[in-house]
């Protein structure tokens, strides 16, 4: 991974850098807005940070990132019910866009790995309360 500045991104005023965390929170948010991705699969290390209450933007998302071009690899969860090969191309599509949108870099790849499929869960149906002497509320 790379953060040299390339001939792009030098101005009169100075250099301008972009991290490769910066770019796996945008292929992160890219991927979690398309219709059918229930979340990230990001392994030990995400849940952890989740268990302490940070919020992870960047979980299931790797980048390898040059000086005009970046691949990225996202691990995504689908919900039940929706064609898979529609949704990983939608995320492919909404990832490149949007990276290429905020940065300029060339993305040149979107892998996608569909890690786990997640049913809806059913709705918890509500037991009347019983008050006392058998009748109920």
């Amino acid at each position: 991974m790379s953060t040299v500045p390339t001939e792009f991104e030098r101005t009169e005023i100075g250099e301008i850098q972009i991290a490769p965390e910066v770019i796996e929170v945008i292929a992160g948010l890219a991927t979690v807005e398309v219709p059918g991705v229930a979340g990230m699969s990001g392994g030990f290390a995400g849940g952890f940070a989740e268990l302490l209450g940070r919020k992870n933007l960047s979980k299931g998302v790797k980048v390898e990132v040059g000086q005009r071009e970046a691949a990225v690899d996202v691990s995504v969860i689908i919900e039940y019910g929706n064609r898979l090969p529609e949704v990983a191309a939608a995320i492919q599509h909404n990832v490149k866009r949007s990276i290429e949108n905020m940065t300029g870099l060339n993305v040149v790849e979107v892998n996608v790995q569909i890690h786990d499929v997640q049913f809806k869960s059913a709705e918890k149906v509500e037991e009347p309360e019983v008050l006392g002497a058998g009748r109920v509320k």
